[in-house]
């Protein structure tokens, strides 16, 4: 199973978002991990109820800091906000990356986050599927 690192900065919507939607439609070809560059306290309410209103699971998701993740076998990291592009660290290990920005729905209505989720669903997916090879 490959395993793809989704980066931005705050860890707070867009990247969980795509975390969860990796898991959940990708489920036994690719296993999604997320992180910021400078993690925010909580995950974005928002963000929460988009996942919600699609019927997946949100246990668990709270941001967590890029270097956490370190460690890990990363074969694709994805960076989804421009800062993140910026500042994406230098991995211990060559590893393929690939910029695919989303629009920022922070402090916006719950449409913005539900458009944002279909968003990611209907370009982040096929993304990863083509650089993975699956």
């Amino acid at each position: 199973m490959k395993t793809v690192l989704i980066l931005c900065t705050g860890n707070s919507c867009r990247s969980q978002m795509a975390e969860v939607l990796v898991n959940h439609d990708l489920a036994g070809q690719v296993r999604a991990l997320s992180a910021g560059t400078r993690p925010q306290p909580k995950v974005a309410d928002g963000a929460i109820a988009a996942l919600k209103d699609a019927g997946l699971n949100t246990d668990g998701l709270h941001p967590k800091d890029v270097d956490a993740v370190m460690h890990e076998a990363i074969d694709l990291v994805v960076t989804v906000c421009d800062n993140a592009k910026e500042t994406c660290p230098v991995f211990p290990r060559p590893v393929k990356a690939i910029h695919l920005p989303f629009h920022d729905p922070h402090g916006e209505p719950l449409e913005s986050f539900l458009k944002v989720r279909d968003d990611i669903r209907a370009r982040l997916l096929p993304a990863i599927k083509q650089h993975l090879g699956l």
